[in-house]
Order: C-alpha cells, then structure tokens, then sequence
C-alpha cells in the first residue's frame, strides 16, 4: 500500500475512532484486501478443511471491531495490530473447540480399543503455541508482541516495528530471542510449531 493509501487509512481510523459512521464505509474497501492477507496467512498455517475461511474470518474480526467502537485507534499499524491479534484469538477459540469436541464434549463415548491413536493435531500445536506465547509475555511482552505480529499477524519486520514504535533492528533482535525461548519451550513439551 502506497504512502498515500496509508495516510487516508491512519485518517479515516481516526475519523471513526471520533464517531464518524461514514469514515467506517469509506474505510472499509481500503483495509479489506489487506485484511484477506491477514487472514490468508492465518489460515495457511492452519489443518487443510478447516471450516473457517479467509472471508469467515475477516468478517469476524468486522463484526467484533464494529462492536468496540471505543478504540481510539493511532495508525494503520495500531488497527492492523489489533486485527492480527483478534484473529490469533478467534483462531485459538476455534482450536480450543475443536479440542473439546475431540475430548468428549457432548459426543458418545467408545472404549480405548474402539479409539486410534493419532499424533497432536495442529489445533493442539496452536494451543500449546498460544499458551508457551502467553508465558513468553510475562517474560518479555514486547517480543511477544513480535511474533504475535509477524508469526500470526503476517505482518512485515517494517509493520510491526511501526506498531511497536521500535526500530527494525529491534524487532529482529526481539524474533531472534522470542523463537529461541519458544523453540525451547515447545520442545520441553515435546512440540515444535515454529
């Protein structure tokens, strides 16, 4: 997106931030097509037939935006943030469903012999990611922050260091560290989803 492009999204962002409803409809074709990457991305690195799509979730994440309307939003790196890590949530929602339907939920019980063992499915890689993430914040949470942006976000080392307000360097340094803890973390469970 052009630097043009992005100014009249950081300025319509602001427009409905102040209760401008029109600003919302004149912002939405210009964040659409980004929103799909977003997705896109997302769903890339989930199980092949899952139920949600791209569009699926982008219009969730629409319809939980249009429902906080009280966010005071500060650029198009800030909204595309907030994006990034309302689709990591809906997602980990998703998996955690999935996993309790797997688990029993309100399905028929059969016997362990009747059952086949199979290996971790990748909703429970998102999960054990999701949660190894959470305890890296308490650790770090700028460099959560970075994967969540760049891991689950997609977004560039440029993007987030704008989100972030830090330079690229800084993000690196950060992704750097943020892989080797969660790659050592995951792999004490015996897991490995980076």
């Amino acid at each position: 997106m052009e630097s043009s492009a992005k100014t009249e999204v950081t300025r319509l962002l602001r427009d409905w931030s102040a209760g401008d409803e029109g600003a919302l409809e004149k912002l939405t074709p210009l964040i659409y097509s980004e929103l799909r990457r977003l997705a896109r991305h997302y769903m890339d690195q989930e199980r092949p037939g899952h139920t949600l799509q791209p569009t699926a979730l982008v219009n969730e994440v629409y319809l939980r935006l249009v429902d906080s309307p009280s966010i005071q939003w500060e650029s198009r790196s800030h909204f595309f943030g907030i994006c990034a890590r309302l689709m990591r949530r809906i997602l980990i929602d998703s998996a955690r469903s999935r996993c309790f339907q797997k688990r029993g939920g309100n399905a028929v019980h059969i016997s362990l012999e009747e059952a086949t063992v199979t290996g971790s499915e990748p909703a429970e890689e998102l999960i054990a990611l999701d949660a190894a993430l959470s305890e890296f914040a308490l650790v770090d949470e700028r460099a959560s922050r970075v994967v969540e942006l760049r891991f689950f976000g997609g977004l560039s080392v440029d993007e987030a260091a704008n989100f972030l307000g830090v330079s690229q360097e800084t993000v690196f340094r950060d992704w750097r560290l943020a892989k080797t803890w969660l790659l050592r973390r995951l792999s004490e469970d015996g897991r490995c989803a980076i």
